[in-house]
């Protein structure tokens, strides 16, 4: 006897996973949307005030400075998530003996609180520390570098330790990558003379494609979204220097209690990301985007 379709059974084994998506992620960004168009600072009842909120963050220039530190933020990180990786999948990419340690090694900072880590380093950038010690004793440098309390500083400080955290992470998908082309391919490349440059940029570059667009896209995430790292070791300064979109909505909820304030800006950043989604659908799919 036939057993009759019952289309609602697949839907009972995605049914908790769907409850936790919506408690702890649709219904708190629902309400974030809601909250962007109130004036709320926890002490008075929430008042709502239409556009106020995005018209109040189109004429600051802390929001501004924010917006700018993070394209800035981005602009150094990227580069540095998207190289520094792939070599270091390349290396890790052999059948050497031992090579496994290496990998773990290079993806321990991925699974190390951020926290730790920028404590760690910020006595590496510290006046008396290893990193000035250094640059003294090879005379590149004739004082100490206040890298945490100079404007100048400050920022690619921080991208430093947000990329050495994340580069055992992007290295993985690289290696994932590189592990799926198949040997013969290269095998054929190098029977017809090609050396490993021309292996590497004709056969190896156009088919890791799709996981280059994913480290792209989650490193522009990653980046606009940095906060950790900032709040302990620079605080968002020195003059705002290293204050980011992610570290700017904190500090507006947190310190100023303009939760409503925050919100819009939240919901802008939600934006950005969005398109960033985007750009992977169109580098991976090889779609226009629209």
């Amino acid at each position: 006897m036939k057993t009759p379709h019952r289309w609602w059974v697949p839907y009972l084994f995605l049914l908790p996973g769907l409850t936790f998506f919506a408690v702890f992620f649709v219904w708190p960004a629902l309400i974030a949307v809601q909250v962007a168009f109130l004036h709320y600072d926890v002490v008075s009842p929430p008042r709502f005030v239409g556009l106020a909120n995005f018209q109040a963050l189109a004429g600051s220039a802390e929001f501004w400075q924010a917006f700018w530190n993070s394209v800035k933020f981005l602009a150094l990180f990227l580069p540095l998530v998207m190289v520094v990786p792939l070599l270091l999948a390349l290396a890790v990419n052999t059948r050497l003996r031992g090579i496994k340690v290496f990998r773990l090694v290079y993806y321990l900072p991925v699974i190390t609180s951020m926290v730790a880590i920028a404590i760690a380093w910020a006595f590496v950038f510290h006046p008396r520390g290893i990193l000035n010690w250094a640059l003294l004793e090879v005379g590149l440098i004739h004082q100490p570098i206040q890298f945490l309390l100079d404007p100048a500083w400050a920022l690619p400080a921080v991208v430093v330790v947000e990329a050495w955290q994340g580069a055992g992470y992007f290295m993985m998908i690289y290696l994932a990558g590189l592990q799926s082309i198949p040997y013969e391919l290269h095998e054929a490349a190098q029977l017809d003379g090609a050396g490993w440059w021309r292996r590497f940029a004709h056969v190896t570059v156009p088919l890791i494609r799709p996981y280059a667009a994913v480290c792209l896209v989650l490193g522009g995430i990653m980046a606009m979204q940095s906060f950790a790292s900032i709040f302990v070791m620079t605080r968002g300064g020195p003059q705002g220097a290293s204050t980011t979109l992610g570290f700017y909505i904190w500090s507006e909820a947190f310190e100023h209690f303009n939760f409503g304030y925050a919100s819009a800006v939240g919901l802008v950043l939600w934006a950005i990301l969005v398109l960033f989604a985007l750009g992977n659908y169109r580098l991976t799919r090889g779609e226009p985007v629209g």
